[in-house]
């Protein structure tokens, strides 16, 4: 049986679902609570994030009306369930979040998100056991002027193996934070729409970039094909004189376009006649 209180919770819960067009789950599974606060001042006043039970967004979503696809949602299930609602398309919110992103320490059992690498240099440990801790997770050491330098650039771990508690343990005393802490955007419902994370995963530049190219292929195909629009027509004016200007003094036709050149091929044509006869 649900207690009054869940009642109006999922109330609540509807009620920002219907009041909004841009709805997400999140799942803050691990989500650092430092990362998190701070994460959500970020956000304040463009997105409002509400942490809420599994079980009480399927009851909430059950009775909303007026969404079309919104029954979707229900489909994902995140360990630790947070709703987001906005006014930012789905593309906006997902960038948004993506920006806002922090370090962290590494713990043992992570997965390396990259490789990643200590750099040759001193550190700040003294001379000490902590050499030989560098040295048992294969990070070349030596003592310099009273502390622990790292003698060459080292890849300590790669990108998706784990890492390890002794490994972890040497990162931190070497204020290595080789963790993103990034809320984990599962779903976005716009307009009917939803879009999984995979689609919102969108790389601007790379994006940005196909679109320039796309519009310098398709202005060279209009060219090529003399198909006049807004974008080629003064490219084709263009080629269009310069291929009757061509023709023009190839053929020898007097006209004000061609007159000049005209003029100044017979006269370097007559210097030149003027020259062999030694006039």
């Amino acid at each position: 049986m649900v207690s009054e209180r869940k009642k109006q919770d999922v109330k609540r819960i509807r009620e920002l679902i219907e009041k909004y067009p841009v709805i997400g789950i999140l799942d803050l599974f691990k989500m650092p609570s430092r990362q998190l606060q701070s994460i959500r001042k970020d956000l304040r006043g463009n997105v409002l994030m509400k942490m809420c039970k599994k079980r009480l967004i399927k009851l909430a979503l059950k009775d909303v009306k007026g969404k079309k696809n919104i029954e979707i949602l229900d489909k994902f299930t995140p360990k630790e369930p947070a709703l987001i609602f906005t006014e930012m398309n789905a593309f906006e919110v997902f960038n948004t979040l993506k920006r806002n992103k922090s370090l962290r320490y590494a713990k043992g059992n992570d997965i390396a998100p990259n490789d990643i690498v200590v750099h040759a240099g001193p550190t700040s440990l003294m001379a000490g056991p902590a050499i030989g801790e560098l040295q048992r997770v294969k990070i070349p050491a030596m003592v310099k002027e009273g502390k622990i330098h790292v003698r060459q650039d080292t890849i300590v771990v790669k990108k998706g193996e784990v890492i390890s508690s002794q490994l972890a343990n040497v990162l931190k005393k070497l204020d290595v934070q080789p963790m993103e802490v990034a809320v984990n955007l599962l779903v976005v419902w716009e307009n009917g729409v939803v879009y999984e994370k995979e689609i919102l995963d969108v790389d601007e530049e790379l994006y940005a970039q196909n679109i320039r190219e796309a519009h310098t292929y398709a202005l060279n195909l209009c060219v090529n094909v003399c198909y006049p629009n807004k974008e080629s027509i003064k490219i084709l004016l263009r080629k269009a004189y310069q291929n009757g200007k061509n023709l023009g003094i190839k053929a020898k036709f007097l006209d004000r376009g061609v007159v000049k050149e005209l003029m100044g091929k017979a006269n370097s044509q007559a210097q030149m006649l003027k020259g062999m006869l030694k006039i």
